[in-house]
């Protein structure tokens, strides 16, 4: 008896371990992506909808030829009832490619309703059909770049750079950076682009540069144009020139001049140009840098890029004190350029020139300028403000992903530390165990052993005492008298005849001792098993309670409630499955981990050809219920068969999950 609760000890021990240890690597594996439910229906693309090719296809030349794209795509809308998905799409290229040949948008309205739903896109779930939720995400990014475009062009720097900021924030949460390349990438490096020029345009050095930086990581995986990377240097080197680290600009300018296909044009002038004057302001040889900026002016094409060289030469000119030469360059960018940058540079600087010749007149037209300017700053603080505020929202919400995921990667490699650790721990607990129940085994066969030879050596010194009084008994029954002889030797044989029985019988006793020791060793050794699955005690019980219950569904599960199995008749059941039919509740639920450990006993019953009914009874779970959790084993397995028939395919077929 005490060998068999110390088996019945180990067994639950192990137990115990197996599961911890499961419990241990299911926290190991990424958790299943979990669908947002949305507060409104949406009507997205249904099993059967994809986007049109014919928009796909427009879609891929539009990053190589734009003009050749917007020529093909204009006929689609007076050829085509499109569907709902592809009108949007549709509206969409249409806004990217009036934007790429520098034409007004024309479409706003329905651009804005693009964005709306391809927004509402992104929560439809995964198991609709046609393009994937990424591609959603991209079309939904570029669609908010492209309305923060036509902001930009209305002169809305907020809403601009709100819509920017969101079509960063979607590409930075749909995709990990691997996934940023091609056009993805060339994407973002276009919106980063965009936002530093929008934070530079407010004198916002500090995320200008940070999204120049960014832009040039993602242009140099894939450039936008071939100077893509030394435009985004120069923007780059400009706002170090304003926040006055010249040096750093220096370098940066002589990187763009580097990255440089070929050196002329207007983008090598302007970065020569800029270059010279962050020279002149490092003090490296006046003249020499006077020779290159009127290179670069005799270079110029176009009043615009005039202008900008003559503010450059007429604030050296300044800056040297010949305020004649000065006033030849900057009187020109005043009265003309329409740089607005430009023009209160130079009216800045004639302002103090026009003071030192006596030219009140101009000196104050100067003036008046530049108060107008102030004001125009002053309400400029707001929107400077404003744009500040979206940009930090934009790097905080970042930094809180970050860390967030940095978190959980901390956690899991933690997990993974940690788990080969409880591994190792949970098989040296395992092994003690298994060690100490050997060892009580033993202790308990030696005083097996110990009370046959003391209850063998009983029985002899009883025998002997027996014997020894049969030999007393028969020398008085000699000294009787020879009448009483024969009586005496009868009663002798009878006293000899009962003795012999009781030694038979203790001789019996200690035989069937020893069976039962036997027994007991061949039980441990190897467990006994019966024929078949049906044949085993738990499966004998169970059908004999259905037997005797003849369940009825309609009946209050509690009637049946002296027919309900506990916790032990349920394990039995499932180590006699698991038996019978090559671990079969460890190869369910590691084929459907979605299942819980009452459903798997759920499905051993169903090994047996249980009715709703009888799984009702003997669960004491009410018949809907059993019928609900039914509907939901079947739907998590994906088979329409009843579970009886599921069950035992997959218990007899080991390959089939």
């Amino acid at each position: 008896m005490t060998f068999f609760i110390t088996f019945a000890g180990m067994k639950r021990w192990l137990i115990i371990g197996l599961f911890v240890l499961l419990a241990l690597a299911a926290c190991v594996k990424d958790p299943e992506p979990v669908v947002a439910e949305h507060s409104r229906s949406i009507e997205g693309p249904t099993r059967k909808e994809t986007f049109s090719s014919e928009l796909s296809a427009i879609d891929s030349l539009m990053w190589q030829r734009p003009d050749s794209a917007l020529a093909c795509l204009l006929p689609y809308f007076d050829t085509c009832c499109a569907a709902e998905h592809d009108r949007h799409y549709a509206h969409l290229l249409l806004s990217e490619l009036l934007y790429k040949n520098d034409y007004a948008q024309t479409n706003r309205a329905e651009l804005q309703d693009a964005v709306v739903y391809f927004d509402s896109l992104m929560q439809v779930p995964e198991l609709v059909e046609g393009p994937s939720k990424k591609h959603n995400a991209f079309l939904a990014a570029r669609a908010h770049y492209i309305y923060g475009a036509g902001y930009y062009e209305q002169d809305s720097a907020v809403p601009a750079c709100r819509e920017y900021l969101k079509a960063l924030e979607i590409m930075e949460e749909r995709f990990e950076e691997k996934e940023l390349v091609g056009k993805k990438a060339r994407f973002m490096a276009y919106t980063c682009n965009r936002l530093g020029e929008l934070f530079s345009a407010q004198y916002m050095m500090e995320p200008a540069i940070a999204c120049c930086e960014q832009s040039l990581v993602y242009c140099k995986i894939a450039p936008t144009s071939p100077f893509g990377v030394s435009n985004t240097l120069m923007q780059l080197g400009r706002q170090y020139d304003k926040l006055g680290e010249i040096e750093k600009a220096c370098a940066v300018y002589e990187q763009a001049i580097e990255a440089l296909p070929v050196h002329q044009g207007p983008l090598y002038r302007d970065i020569v140009a800029s270059k010279a004057l962050c020279d002149y302001q490092l003090g490296l040889g006046k003249e020499r840098l006077l020779d290159t900026l009127r290179q670069v002016l005799a270079q110029a094409e176009g009043e615009d890029e005039t202008l900008a060289r003559h503010i450059t030469i007429g604030n050296i000119f300044f800056e040297e004190g010949f305020y004649d030469s000065a006033l030849v360059y900057l009187e020109p960018v005043f009265e003309f350029d329409k740089n607005l940058t430009r023009q209160v540079a130079a009216a800045n600087c004639l302002r103090t020139i026009y003071d030192s010749l006596g030219c009140e007149d101009k000196s104050d037209e100067c003036m008046r300028f530049l108060a107008n300017q102030k004001k125009s700053e002053g309400q400029n603080k707001a929107l400077v403000s404003k744009l500040e505020s979206l940009f930090q929202d934009y790097v905080n919400q970042k930094q809180e992903k970050q860390a967030e995921i940095e978190r959980e990667i901390a956690v899991k490699k933690a997990l993974e530390t940690v788990m080969p650790i409880v591994v190792v721990v949970a098989l040296c607990i395992v092994s003690v165990l298994i060690l100490k129940s050997r060892k009580m085994l033993n202790q308990q066969q030696a005083k097996a052993d110990r009370m046959l030879e003391e209850a063998e050596q009983e029985h002899e010194r009883e025998l002997d005492l027996w014997q020894a009084e049969a030999d007393k008994a028969l020398e008085e029954h000699n000294r009787k008298h020879e009448k009483d002889l024969e009586a005496e030797r009868q009663t002798h044989r009878l006293e000899q005849a009962a003795i012999s029985g009781r030694l038979k019988q203790s001789n019996q006793e200690v035989r069937e001792l020893k069976d039962q020791i036997r027994q007991q060793k061949d039980l441990v050794a190897k467990p006994v098993q019966a024929a078949s699955f049906n044949e085993e005690p738990v499966c004998r019980l169970i059908m004999e309670r259905v037997h005797d219950g003849q369940f009825k569904s309609k009946i209050d599960c509690g009637i049946y409630k002296q027919y309900a199995l506990d916790k032990q008749q349920l394990l039995d059941l499932r180590m006699a499955a698991d038996c019978h039919f090559s671990q079969f509740t460890l190869r369910l639920r590691k084929a459907y981990p979605q299942l819980t450990s009452i459903d798997v006993d759920y499905c051993c019953l169903y090994l047996l050809n249980l009715t709703h009914a009888d799984v009702s009874a003997l669960m004491q779970r009410a018949y809907n219920t059993v019928v609900e959790r039914d509907s939901k084993i079947r739907k998590t397995i994906g088979s329409e068969k009843p579970l009886p028939v599921i069950m035992m395919d997959i218990a007899q077929n080991s390959s089939s999950i």
